[in-house]
This record gives structure tokens, sequence and C-alpha cells, in this order.
């Protein structure tokens, strides 16, 4: 069973690697060739500029990617697992503790494995093209925050679902269930007044008679939102973006002021329209039930699959705690859920496009949504030759010279 188990996930790396692989020659054959969408907005130097950061990115992620793999192969199927299992229950003899300290240094690990690529694409990517603007000390702090948080997070999360299934053993899958939803939502209340306050300084729109148009749109719309900010986005990169963040009354709309200044009002207000599309068109709602019925489902599978001691003889060993199946419950999960990518991607793109036709007809017109989508891509060097089947595969989002060519073709109807 471990040979099979193995050979599965050859099977789910490989089948990666081959369409990151079908996406590069994709670009290495177009990637010369200017789409008719963007003709007057990329000449070839830029289109050449464009080709060369993804193909950078795709090495280093493909390298990483390598790592990962190769640590996860032997943490799994050397028996590395036991150990680390047996060397945590060591330390005390406590269900909860012992469950804290196993996924804490498993975070820990990880983060600290990432580092070198963070700073390869950050002090070296990045910077070639221009779009890095952070410093040594920013970029650390920001990583001892982040482990920060997440250690406190994680720690939150498993403490109460460990305590849950001591509570009520017959019972916990439901109120693990539960206590995710709670808690996922409870993190959507006070991140954008604690969480992200400690990245991104926030402050009013400085653009004059921007926030008034904004809040007539959104009025237009039929939406409150709380506040309208800024970041200083442009502390750490050059790449622009504008998100909705929280939930109820403490929902936001963010700006990065990158954004502000490459985009004239008209654009900044299509993309806004084009997420207050997801709001009205319920896509949010939608995600939100759709996950925590897939959640709802994997738990009540969970509850059943962890009992006995299947799980550990996969991967030839002969006992393992609690976490420790999880751990390898997750694992087979990611393999056999793979295929379902596309899937979910499709639908995501779905909801993409229902959001660019509400914000045209919001909006009056699709002109603007479309030239706030010709800057974004042209300014974040987005890949305009996608292999089709890669994103099929892999995009959230339409490749955008489909969403341009949709949305001029829409405006001419």
């Amino acid at each position: 069973m471990t040979i099979l188990v193995f050979l599965a996930f050859l099977a789910v790396v490989c089948a990666g690697y081959w369409l990151k692989y079908l996406n590069l020659s994709h670009l290495k054959v177009h990637g010369h060739t200017v789409p008719p969408e963007f003709e007057g907005a990329v000449d070839p130097a830029t289109l050449a500029k464009i080709s060369d950061y993804t193909v950078e990115n795709s090495q280093l992620g493909l390298v990483e990617s390598l790592v990962d793999n190769m640590v996860l192969i032997v943490f799994l199927f050397w028996g590395v697992l036991g150990r680390y299992d047996e060397w945590i229950a060591s330390f005390t003899g406590s269900f909860l503790g012992s469950g804290v300290l196993f996924f804490l240094l498993l975070m820990v690990a990880q983060t600290i494995m990432g580092i070198p690529f963070s700073l390869y694409r950050n002090f070296r990517i990045e910077n070639k093209y221009g779009f890095n603007t952070m410093t040594v000390k920013l970029w650390l702090t920001d990583l001892i925050k982040g482990l920060a948080i997440g250690a406190v997070v994680s720690t939150l999360v498993v403490l109460g679902a460990l305590w849950l299934v001591t509570w009520s053993p017959g019972l916990w899958w439901l109120w693990v269930w539960l206590f995710f939803l709670a808690f996922g939502i409870f993190m959507m209340y006070i991140s954008p007044t604690v969480i992200e306050p400690l990245f991104f300084k926030f402050e009013p729109l400085k653009v004059e008679g921007l926030e008034e148009r904004i809040r007539t749109l959104m009025e237009k719309a039929g939406l409150k939102v709380s506040r309208v900010f800024q970041v200083d986005a442009s502390r750490r990169s050059r790449h622009s973006n504008a998100y909705f963040t929280g939930i109820g009354k403490v929902k936001r709309i963010v700006l990065f002021d990158t954004l502000l200044a490459q985009m004239t009002q008209e654009e900044i207000l299509a993309v806004l329209a084009h997420e207050v599309g997801h709001w009205k068109k319920k896509h949010v709602l939608k995600r939100i039930v759709m996950t925590e019925s897939l959640a709802f489902c994997g738990i009540l599978a969970a509850f059943w699959l962890l009992r006995g001691n299947w799980l550990p003889n996969i991967l030839g060993l002969a006992h393992a705690s609690f976490y420790a199946k999880a751990l390898i419950l997750g694992f087979l999960l990611s393999i056999v859920t793979f295929p379902l990518t596309p899937l979910f991607n499709w639908l995501s793109r779905r909801d993409e496009r229902e959001s660019d036709r509400f914000a045209a007809d919001l909006t009056g017109g699709t002109g603007a949504m479309a030239s706030a989508l010709v800057k974004l891509s042209k300014e974040n060097l987005s890949n305009l030759h996608p292999h089709p089947l890669y994103a099929a595969f892999y995009y959230s989002h339409p490749p955008v010279v489909e969403r341009i060519r949709e949305l001029r073709g829409a405006g001419k109807q």
C-alpha cells in the first residue's frame, strides 16, 4: 500500500510539473506576439520583460516545489514522521500540549524552509523587474510578525479542536466543524482592525473627490461599507491591487497607493464595481457555503477514518498519535482532491466573468474595466499567453486577454 500511495503522490507531482512545462513552452512560442487587446499599450520590449519575469518566477517556483516535495517524501516515506511523533510525545504526556507542539514546530519548519526562496524572490527577481521596494529590515519584521500571528492562531485552532475531541469523543466531528466555522467568521471580523494594520498603514483616501464617487457607486449598488482606505503598499512593492475586507458592519474598501497612482478614477471605480459584483451576486456567500459543506463532509469522514491504525500502516508505521494520523489523512486528501482543482477554478472563473458583466452594468460601460485590466496586467507583468490547459487547471480568473475580449465584445452589443 505504501508503494501505491507513493506512486499516486508522484503522479500528482508529475502532472503539476507537466502542466508548468506546457505553460512555459507555450509562452516560448507565443510570447513574442502582442495580443490585439494590448496593442498600443504593450510594446515588444515590455512583452519580452513579461515573458522573462514569468519564466524566472516559474523557475524559482519549480525549484521551491522540488525542495518541498523532496522534504515531504523523506518526512512521510522514510520514517521521519514516526520518529518526530515519538520525539514530541517525549516532551509531555498531555494530549493537548503534544498536539499544539506537533503542529507548531511543523509550521515553524515550513516557514524556515521558505526563507531562502522568499529572499531570492523579493531581493533578486522583484528587484530586477522594478517591483521590490522593501528593505531587509522590513522583510524580517514582516516575517517575525507573520510567524507570531501564525503561531497564535494555530495554537488557538489546534487547542480548540483537540479539546473538543477529548470533550466529546463521539460527536467531536460536529463540534469541531462548528468551531472552525465560528473561528473563521471571528477572523473575518477582527482581521481588518487587528491583523492588517500590523502590516499596513491605513489612511483616508487622499485623491480628491474619489471617496465621494466610491460611496455613490456603493449606494447605487445597494451596498454599505464602513470605511474607504488607502494603504502604503508601496513600502513593500510596486504591485497594485484593491480589495474588500471584513464582514457585516466592519466591511471596508482598501486601495493600494500604487493602484491610485496608476489608474484614473473611472478605472478604479470599475475595479471596485467588479468586487461589488462578487457581493451582489452572492459569490462570497456561495463560496462560504460550498467550502463549509465540503469541510463538514471532510471532518465527518475524518471522524471515521482516524479510527484504528490503518493510516500509519499505509506509510509503514506501526502506530501514530491522533495528530500524526490527521497529518497523514490531510496528505492523502491532497492527492485525492487534486483532480478536482480544475472544477473549483472553473467555478471561480465563472464568478469572475459574472462580476465583470456586473461592473460594466453598474458603471455604464465596459471601457473603464477593460482599460483597468490592461493597466493591471502591464504594471504587474502578468503572463498574456498562458497555455489553455494550464489556465483551465490553475487559473482562478479567466486569462486577462479573454476577459478584455469578452468585455469589449459585450460593449459592442
